[in-house]
């Protein structure tokens, strides 16, 4: 190799290849591009908590004294915490950099080049951009009409060369919740079985018990949303215990760092407060449900998480998205089959809701 030449070509070939994955707009990207200030900016792109975090996280980060000193690599407060959270006991549980980093651990964990994962689309695009990296082949099954999965079209979508199926329960972009009897189904196959409760707080829906029952179930969760911690980002996971040890193994040395620690243990001291601020955000989907219906032009999907998918009737997704943009409300778009004329609208406080419904009425003549 001369030195003129690129080390580009030393990269593996799929990586070379690879599309990565799409996430929302941060605020930083907006500001500038709209006649609106970015501190009016109104985000409901993201599904990100509108209440914030408790008040004790603040303070706690404020007074902690040893951020200087690594965490506890082996999670045992934190896990012993998640336990009473959970109910579930300490040696099924393992934390992640948010729970996105506990998919990346899981698939790198089963999958190797060519072993398939079924996916239940449209849904969650973490899982193929995990299975992905990881050289696997994923395998899409189409939901039905309403988002339902197509139980008997998995079964009939299994090889030899699967090796995990992976369900975001509520379904992420379309809000849909599977009922227990599949999950009880895809637990029957014997394969590992992702199941992604990330918005589990907003459905009060989970099948975390059955982690003790099901050596082949893997139940994640998060700290994202319902408890507004996003931006530190924790997640964590119910496993078989011999599951918990191989991730405990190959995950990343300290990998939950001490303000996540910290913000978790005093978000789980003021539940109560948290838990107010999910009821508001069910509240609040309810009224913008309502109120996206009553608009003809649009269809709203029934959602059991804090956000909706909602279907243009007419005119185009994409500049729906950029009207909005320019008046400063932040939606979410999917270039994805099934979705392509949809936006998933994270439901917001009240006054977001007047605000967006307020700016889809001004926009409804343009169209």
């Amino acid at each position: 190799m001369s030195p003129g030449d690129g080390i580009e070509r030393l990269i593996r070939p799929d990586l070379a290849r690879f599309a990565g994955y799409a996430a929302r707009k941060s605020l930083e990207t907006v500001e500038g591009t709209t006649a609106v200030p970015v501190e009016n900016i109104i985000k409901l792109d993201a599904n990100e908590n509108p209440y914030g975090f408790s008040p004790r996280v603040s303070q706690a980060l404020a007074a902690y004294p040893d951020l200087n000193i690594y965490p506890d690599d082996q999670q045992t407060g934190l896990r012993e915490l998640l336990a009473g959270y959970t109910g579930v006991e300490a040696e099924h549980i393992v934390a992640g950099s948010g729970s996105n980093q506990l998919i990346d651990l899981l698939l790198r964990l089963f999958i190797s080049p060519g072993d398939e994962v079924i996916n239940c689309v449209p849904t969650f695009g973490l899982y193929r951009f995990s299975t992905e990296l990881c050289g696997g082949v994923l395998v899409e099954v189409p939901r039905d009409r309403d988002f339902a999965i197509d139980v008997a079209a998995v079964k009939a979508a299994i090889s030899k060369k699967t090796k995990m199926i992976c369900l975001a329960n509520p379904n992420n972009p379309t809000g849909t919740v599977t009922a227990r009897s599949d999950i009880r189904q895809l637990l029957d196959t014997g394969l590992p079985l992702l199941v992604d409760e990330a918005y589990y707080e907003f459905c009060g829906e989970t099948v975390a018990a059955l982690v003790r029952q099901h050596k082949n179930l893997l139940v994640l969760r998060t700290f994202s949303k319902w408890a507004g911690l996003a931006g530190l980002r924790v997640g964590y996971g119910l496993f078989p215990p011999s599951i918990a040890d191989y991730l405990l193994k190959i995950k990343i040395p300290y990998n939950v760092n001490v303000a996540a620690l910290v913000a978790v243990r005093e978000s789980l001291r003021d539940i109560d407060y948290l838990m107010a601020s999910v009821r508001a955000i069910i509240a609040e989907r309810e009224r913008l449900f309502t109120k996206l219906k009553r608009l003809k032009w649009l269809r709203p999907f029934p959602s059991r998480a804090n956000f909706i998918l909602c279907a243009l009737l007419k005119g185009e997704a994409t500049e729906l998205r950029q009207k909005l943009e320019d008046r400063g409300i932040l939606v979410r778009y999917f270039d994805q089959p099934r979705l392509e004329n949809c936006l998933r609208i994270s439901v917001g406080k009240p006054e977001h809701t007047d605000a967006l419904i307020k700016a889809l009425q001004e926009i409804e003549g343009t169209f």
